[in-house]
């Protein structure tokens, strides 16, 4: 009989940049085994010991493909006793006009509507389905990124980003009482303006008025996501923690 790995473990989306990446080195930091999940093929120079052997090349605009992705994900864990500590929602979309502007409610296409929601939506709620007795298992924690577009209009995230963050939110809200009974929390955070690559062009203006007037950095949304998903938030559920320096007050 193989041996069983004693690790706790994360499966996190969207792990290639920015707020993932950070998430990634924070637990791989702590000792999880950390399974990642990106559209990029793993890249041999990143940071953490965890190679290839524990990313998943998905395409979450694919249904089918993340049917697989969810297949291959649980043939992993069974080195862990079928058990799966945390899933971390963070891959996300937020397509723009060719000059980089926002795109509205009037002319964004149907067809970019459908595939914000099936990645930014369908996607974490196929993801916690599929891999529900492994969280079960657990007692583990569902961590969703929405973000601050979606409850105010935000001058860079278009509609169907902005939609489907909000809806993200109200589907935490419903996932924690449905997933509650069979000890999984289920919580979400909301990003504001963080220091990361995809920055578009007048967030300067932005940070002028937010309170703490910095941006936050991917490290900082990185250690709330851990609390979350650690035994000091074991009494939290049906939460969405806002990190944004105080941008929605």
């Amino acid at each position: 009989m193989a041996e069983i790995d004693s690790r706790k473990t994360i499966v996190l989306t969207g792990a290639s940049r920015g707020i993932g990446h950070a998430t990634v080195k924070r637990f791989s930091r702590e000792g999880w085994r950390v399974i990642t999940c990106s559209r990029q093929a793993f890249a041999e120079d990143c940071p953490w010991p965890a190679g290839p052997e524990d990313h998943i090349k998905v395409d979450l605009a694919d249904q089918e493909d993340v049917g697989i992705a969810v297949s291959e994900i649980r043939h992993r864990l069974e080195a862990h006793g079928g058990q799966l500590h945390a899933l971390v929602n963070n891959a996300g979309i937020s397509p723009k006009l060719k000059d980089g502007g926002r795109m509205n409610s009037i002319e964004t296409p149907m067809h970019v509507w459908r595939d914000v929601f099936q990645v930014n939506f369908f996607a974490p709620i196929m993801l916690a389905r599929g891999l529900f007795k492994e969280l079960a298992a657990a007692k583990g924690s569902i961590v969703n990124v929405t973000s601050i577009a979606g409850t105010r209009v935000h001058p860079f995230a278009g509609t169907a980003y902005a939609t489907s963050k909000a809806a993200l939110g109200s589907l935490t809200r419903e996932m924690a009482h449905d997933f509650g009974p069979h000890g999984i929390r289920v919580n979400a955070i909301a990003p504001g303006e963080i220091d990361t690559a995809i920055l578009s062009p007048g967030t300067d203006k932005i940070v002028e008025t937010i309170p703490l007037r910095r941006l936050g950095a991917t490290s900082e949304v990185a250690d709330i996501i851990f609390f979350l998903c650690s035994g000091q938030a074991s009494y939290v559920t049906g939460s969405e923690i806002h990190i944004n320096g105080g941008q929605h007050v």
